[in-house]
Formats: structure tokens, C-alpha cells, sequence
């Protein structure tokens, strides 16, 4: 995970070091597509491995932490996929009639497979283009570490570009959704530099701050808020100096938000 941060980190100041520079706006729109790429790698690689210990019955909530109220509708869908594995089972034998099972959560195992089916597609589609050798079989912790590491690479292909940030997007957010985990968000005064709006939030979990309109839209042609509608304006640490300047906000303030634990009314 910290190879992941330090990645972001070294990527974020090259951007804003080169911007100055750099006038095309391909370049420009391939510098936000690798920046994408490595926040929502991260926020894959630090969910995944939970999709594991979801499967595991009795799973116990963490210490300190009232168990979160039952979904509606949510013990209807485990006895039935239950009653769904255990035909399964007897169709091929598996298991003797009449023996209790502990249930099996498939959306959670199909979740699982998808993204890991899908990390693997991608790290041979990538490598494929970029002619490399066929990758070495890996779990899929350690595939997106690899991707990660040809970004210097993938970013002479814009199109690759592309499909590696939406593909990575994509399992991420199917990641987080299966979890049904609510991240931690912490309201941060200021307005945003973009859309004037009271919408800036401190997310904790990625150290970052978000505006969470919906109706956001910048002025860079090349920012994935003009095509993409669940695209959120986000400053990472290294830019929080500069929307201090433009929101109103304070430095301290967000620092401070980085470390509340305690989710605030937004």
C-alpha cells in the first residue's frame, strides 16, 4: 500500500510541476487519466482484501463498533442464495440431503470473481500492448502493484490510457459496493474553487478532499467531470495548499478533519 501512496504522491507533483510547462492538452488529459488510475488503484487494493473476510460466516464487526442494523430484505436474499448453493451441491453431489451449510454469500464470491478475472485480463491486455512478456501468475493484489509500475509506459498510449483508468474504475467501484462500507466523510468550510458551492468534504480513508456536487463542472476540457457524471473534483495532500487559497479554508482545518473519526452531517 505504501509503494501505491508514494506512486501518487511522486504523480501529483509531476503533474503540477509539468503543468507549467506543457500546453497540449493531450498531455494534459493523459496526466489526469494516470492520476485516476492510481487513486482508484489504491481504493482497490485496500478494499479487496475485505471481499475475503465478508465470505467467511459470522463475521464479526470491529472491536469497538455497534454491528450496523440489517439491510431490509437482506436475510430473504441470504436463504435464498443458501437455498440456491445447496442445490447446487446436491445436483453434484456435494453434500447429503438434510446437512446444514453455512451460507454462502454468491454475490460477494461473484464480486470477488469478476474483479480478480478482471485484473488479470487487464495486466495481459496491457502488457500485451506495451509488447511485453506474458505477465507471471499473481494474486491480485500484486497485478495492480505491477500495473502500477508500467504507468511511465501505458502513458504513451492515450487509448490504453483510457481503458486502463475506466477498467480499474470500474472493479473499484463494484469493490466498494458489494462492501456496502460508508467511508468516513467530515464536512471542510470554504467553497469550492469550481462550482462556489458549501460542498467541500475531507475523506480520510484516500487523505484527500472531495466536492461532492454532483452539478460540479470545471473549465479543463480534459477533466473527467465533462464526461464521466460520478467524476468528483478531489485535491490530494499535495494540493491542499492551493484550494486553501482558492475555498477560504485553512490548511490546519483539513488536517484536522484528516484525523476526526467521527462522520459529520453533510
Amino acid at each position: 500500500m505504501a509503494d501505491l501512496t508514494d506512486r501518487m504522491d511522486s504523480t501529483d507533483s509531476t503533474f503540477r510541476a509539468d503543468d507549467a510547462d506543457r500546453t497540449d492538452p493531450a498531455d494534459r488529459t493523459v496526466e489526469l487519466v494516470l492520476r485516476d488510475i492510481a487513486l482508484w488503484t489504491a481504493s482497490l487494493v485496500r478494499q479487496f482484501p475485505e471481499l475475503s473476510e465478508e465470505l467467511a460466516p459470522g463475521r464479526r464487526s470491529p472491536a469497538g463498533t455497534a454491528p450496523t442494523a440489517p439491510h431490509p430484505g437482506r436475510d430473504e436474499l441470504i436463504r435464498e442464495e443458501r437455498r440456491e448453493a445447496l442445490l447446487l451441491e446436491q445436483r453434484h453431489g456435494l453434500s447429503v440431503p438434510g446437512h446444514g451449510a453455512a451460507p454462502i454469500r454468491l454475490h460477494i464470491s461473484d464480486a470477488i470473481r469478476d474483479i480478480t478475472d478482471g485484473v488479470v485480463e487487464l495486466e495481459e491486455a496491457v502488457c500485451a500492448r506495451l509488447a511485453l512478456p506474458r505477465p507471471r501468475r499473481a494474486g491480485v493484489i500484486e497485478r495492480l502493484r505491477r500495473i502500477v509500475g508500467l504507468l511511465d509506459a501505458v502513458a504513451a498510449h492515450p487509448v490504453l490510457a483510457r481503458h486502463v483508468r475506466d477498467e480499474i474504475r470500474r472493479m473499484a467501484r463494484r469493490c466498494a459496493r458489494t462492501l456496502g462500507d460508508a467511508e468516513t466523510i467530515v464536512r471542510v468550510s470554504g467553497r469550492c474553487p469550481w462550482c462556489d458551492s458549501v460542498s467541500l468534504r475531507a475523506f480520510p480513508d484516500r487523505r484527500a478532499v472531495l466536492c461532492v456536487n454532483p452539478a460540479c463542472v470545471c473549465t479543463d476540457a480534459a477533466c473527467g467531470c465533462q464526461d464521466d457524471p460520478a467524476y468528483r473534483h478531489l485535491w490530494p495532500e499535495s494540493a491542499w495548499a492551493e484550494l486553501t487559497e482558492a475555498s477560504g479554508t485553512r490548511t490546519e482545518e483539513i488536517e484536522a478533519a484528516m484525523d476526526d473519526t467521527k462522520e459529520t452531517s453533510c
